[in-house]
């Protein structure tokens, strides 16, 4: 368990939680209302400011129930580098409406996850395309239906 500097924009919101003892994630409660209409997209404040580790990123995932209420996160996963922890660098969800009605989220929602994530960092050595593997595996898609 590692402890790690937070702030809250809003101190009357909870801090992140593991709603269980097995869980990867810790769930992430947006600061304010917000309506978003059919096919358009909306950052969203997640309330947080988080002094990441060195050697770590936040990923953020969607919460498994946020398809339920017809949003998706627009960019799939957000990745938060170690030093995005400015006194304005609030973590935001974008939030994209793949519905055709207007969706409405509110404050104290919780509709995204957090994973804290050790980070590798590569060093590249080019070489030949010959050089790399002995066989040739078909390209994209080809390991099976």
């Amino acid at each position: 368990m590692m402890t790690i500097p937070i702030t809250r924009i809003d101190p009357t919101l909870p801090l992140p939680t593991y709603h269980t003892d097995g869980a990867a994630g810790f769930d992430l409660t947006i600061r304010t209302d917000a309506t978003i209409a059919p096919g358009t997209t909306t950052l969203v404040p997640a309330n947080i400011i988080v002094a990441i580790p060195a050697g770590h990123a936040l990923i953020l995932a969607a919460r498994s129930s946020l398809w339920k209420r017809g949003l998706v996160l627009a960019n799939g996963i957000g990745v938060i580098d170690e030093d995005f922890r400015g006194p304005h660098d609030e973590i935001g969800l974008l939030l994209r409406n793949v519905s055709s009605e207007p969706v409405t989220v509110h404050r104290g929602d919780r509709l995204a996850q957090a994973l804290l994530m050790p980070v590798v960092r590569a060093e590249w050595r080019e070489q030949e395309r010959s050089t790399i593997a002995a066989e040739n595996r078909g390209g994209f898609g080809s390991t099976g239906n």
